[in-house]
């Protein structure tokens, strides 16, 4: 995610009071006593964003717990640094998770804001990081050596959703966004990937503080686009698509990993809801219908916290895998856990984890969901999923 600032609602919020107190437990996950290593995550864990941020935290808890429960030569305490999603915070957090907690590793920063405040001093301590929800693009051209993230990037997503929707058939698409560098960028880059397959595209910008779009839906309306994306968030998606069912509006709507909330459900109506598409570089698989590591992991999930698999839950739990990866290589020094970073390969719960040579994630796949009764099951991948 790039937005630092997302209010919670719904669902998603109420996994993350329901987590808080997994969140508030010690710091210390079977990591203390004789030989062990400090990996730190650092996000919004209390916050108003933390619903998108507690998910993959217990990501990572489950990860370490599962691997500490084997009696490994080099255990991990699994240290917490709640930034509240702050730059300014995360700045002075990540300098004493260096100095004083000695950390070898850092899971995170959750959040891109935050993510260009502290790599800069990540990279210059030589510690590495693995951030399970970063998504700006312009992370990967910083020149950091230390950074690595297990989720793909808003161009990725773009490309992604473009595709999904040009194999979906669609020949006319009317995109919208909230006006903001994330919406905008988003909204713009899949109508280019649309047009390139041939279809015709118009667009419109609604304001995110006002509660009245019907001069776009009766813009839609005259177009009659076979479907309309969003760039945003979902509170304005929740708005627009209740304007758009209300107006008359039949053909697609869909959106991205910012509308990917039960708040969109909320704020649209359930009925007004339905049949909507939400593109995402995360994977979501509460049934484990993608392979057999998403459907144990999902199990292990709920039933140590009680609540399905949420956003970014599975990134959080490959990124912290990828440390524990090289912990089991004998890499206990955080330069040369970097070093293994760079040649690290493994299947992880929902996707290959390999990095590139900027710490990109290799295989950067595009997940489809769709909302059907009060839920957001997984569709598929973008290159696989069908719709109706």
């Amino acid at each position: 995610m790039r937005r630092n600032k997302m209010r919670v609602t719904g669902a998603v919020a109420v996994s993350a009071v329901l987590a808080l107190g997994a969140v508030s437990c010690s710091d210390d996950d079977g990591g203390s006593g004789g030989d062990g290593v400090t990996i730190g995550f650092m996000g919004d864990l209390t916050g108003e964003n933390s619903g998108l941020v507690v998910p993959p935290y217990q990501g990572a808890q489950l990860a370490i717990e599962q691997y500490n429960a084997t009696n490994p030569k080099v255990k991990i305490t699994l240290k917490k640094y709640d930034s509240q999603g702050k730059p300014e915070q995360a700045t002075t957090l990540v300098q004493g998770a260096i100095k004083q907690d000695k950390i070898v590793g850092l899971i995170g920063p959750a959040f891109s804001g935050e993510s260009q405040s502290v790599n800069p001093i990540l990279n210059e301590a030589k510690v590495p990081s693995v951030t399970p929800s970063a998504t700006q693009i312009t992370l990967a051209e910083k020149g950091w050596t230390y950074w690595h993230r297990v989720v793909a990037d808003d161009a990725v997503q773009s490309a992604g959703a473009g595709e999904f929707l040009a194999n979906a058939g669609v020949k006319k698409l009317f995109t919208v966004s909230d006006n903001q560098d994330y919406g905008k960028g988003l909204a713009d880059a899949v109508g280019k990937a649309v047009q390139a397959k041939g279809a015709q595209i118009k667009s419109d910008a609604v304001d995110d503080k006002a509660a009245d779009y019907s001069s776009t839906v009766n813009q839609i309306n005259q177009f009659k686009p076979d479907a309309v994306y969003f760039g945003g968030y979902y509170a304005v998606a929740g708005r627009l698509f209740k304007q758009l069912r209300e107006g008359g509006y039949k053909g697609k709507m869909m959106s991205g990993d910012g509308s990917l909330a039960a708040g969109l459900i909320e704020g649209a109506g359930q009925q007004n809801a339905q049949g909507a598409l939400l593109s995402c570089g995360c994977l979501i698989d509460a049934a484990g219908k993608t392979n057999e590591k998403a459907k144990k992991f999902a199990a292990d999930y709920k039933a140590k916290f009680g609540s399905e698999v949420a956003i970014y839950s599975t990134e959080g739990f490959d990124a912290a895998t990828a440390f524990i990866e090289a912990l089991k290589a004998g890499k206990t020094k955080a330069e040369d856990i970097n070093g293994f970073l760079k040649t690290l390969s493994f299947d992880g719960v929902g996707k290959p984890i390999k990095f590139d040579e900027h710490g990109e994630l290799a295989a950067q796949d595009i997940f489809i969901y769709e909302v059907k009764g009060n839920t957001l099951p997984l569709l598929g991948n973008s290159k696989e999923a069908k719709v109706a």
